[in-house]
């Protein structure tokens, strides 16, 4: 049987000193509880198989997004919590930093298919 345990969220993120770099901080069901801190403009990306939840936990950013012909953001605030459906392109922008969780498929790439300084092939577990 496996340990069940509880993780908390705080500190967690403070052992967290890299910006756009998420750490995994729990599994279930083939998913990922990612926690990132974000600073900046993160690049534009999709993510062709995968949704992909956003759960500010502290401070706030914009979530801008394209879609098809038109483009769209939203500002999500402490307490609350986007869904990008795979395929969307999205960018993350904070202007101060922001602590997020994040769900999303095991495996996925923050970056989608994009390769750059951002890139993070595997998540480590924080």
């Amino acid at each position: 049987m496996v340990p069940v345990a509880k993780v908390n969220v705080a500190e967690k993120l403070a052992a967290i000193d890299e910006y756009w770099s998420p750490r995994v901080a729990g599994a279930l069901n083939g998913q990922h509880v990612k926690l990132v801190k974000l600073l900046g403009d993160f690049t534009w990306h999709t993510h062709d198989d995968e949704d992909e939840m956003f759960f500010v936990v502290k401070g706030q950013f914009r979530l801008e997004l394209r879609h098809g012909d038109r483009d769209d953001a939203l500002d999500l605030h402490e307490g609350e919590f986007a869904i990008v459906p795979r395929g969307v392109e999205h960018r993350p922008v904070a202007e101060h930093e922001a602590h997020v969780l994040l769900v999303e498929t095991a495996g996925t790439v923050n970056t989608g298919a994009v390769r750059n300084e951002f890139t993070v092939e595997e998540a480590r577990p924080v």
